[in-house]
């Protein structure tokens, strides 16, 4: 049985607050949680458990806020979700017998790369483009794909849909985000539905926590809907090569 503390516990709910903010508008929400849960003392991939516990709720919240906004319809996603939750569910079960050392490894140039596009291609706003494949081919190769890697590692996840989105769907940066939430949640739902089977997530703790999820992901998807591409394409840059950063600091 884990305890903790009424300080600690108020630190993991602002840092919650402060990774579903985030996660609402660029991803990356578990850059923030994941390391402040193994702080906290508990095993890592426990850790990951509880984690997926409390994502789901932000992931959740933003989906519903940009969806009353009309960015998204969520009844159009549910195939596509339903794609990224298998592949996460698939992910969470084999985490610990695929050689993730070496996607760790080209995570980082992976992440960069995108923070790089996002940061000087020209022309990226809030207008739609060029589709580059059918809505079909996407939802069946591209969503479940990032989905079995939520599943398995899971940080960058929603900066890998948003990739997706502009790069291949031809979304606007505002469009993209606000398709990317339906996705990131089923992946959560997925990859917490495997983690139960090899994990005990700390239930209590994940709530608490989800809590503040949706609260930050309450306002950060208000903001991103009010102000667009001018506030999610810096956000996503940061938190991408922040957890660049992160993950090639790991190494040493």
């Amino acid at each position: 049985m884990f305890e903790v503390s009424l300080d600690l516990l108020l630190f993991l709910i602002a840092a919650a607050f402060a990774a579903g903010f985030v996660d609402s508008i660029a991803g990356g929400g578990g850059l923030i949680t994941v390391p402040v849960l193994m702080l906290a003392g508990i095993p890592p991939v426990q850790a990951l458990a509880t984690n997926k516990v409390q994502g789901l709720f932000g992931a959740g919240m933003a989906a519903i806020n940009y969806a009353r906004a009309g960015h998204v319809d969520l009844r159009k996603q549910i195939g596509p979700a339903f794609l990224s939750f298998m592949g996460a569910v698939f992910g969470a079960l084999l985490a610990s017998s695929l050689p993730t050392d070496v996607i760790r490894v080209g995570l980082p140039v992976l992440l960069i790369a995108i923070a790089l596009f996002f940061a000087f291609k020209p022309g990226l706003n809030d207008m739609d483009r060029t589709q580059r494949i059918t809505p079909v081919l996407f939802a069946t190769t591209f969503v479940p794909f990032i989905g079995f890697y939520d599943g398995l590692l899971g940080p960058g996840a929603g900066a890998f849909f948003m990739l997706g989105f502009v790069s291949l769907a031809g979304y606007g940066i505002l469009k993209a985000t606000a398709h990317t939430k339906l996705l990131n949640f089923a992946s959560n739902v997925g990859g917490l539905v495997g983690f139960v089977m090899v994990a005990k997530p700390l239930w209590m703790l994940g709530l608490a926590m989800g809590a503040a999820q949706i609260a930050g992901a309450y306002v950060g998807s208000t903001l991103a809907t009010k102000v667009g591409a001018k506030l999610i394409k810096p956000v996503l840059v940061i938190a991408s090569t922040a957890l660049a950063l992160k993950l090639i600091s790991e190494w040493f």
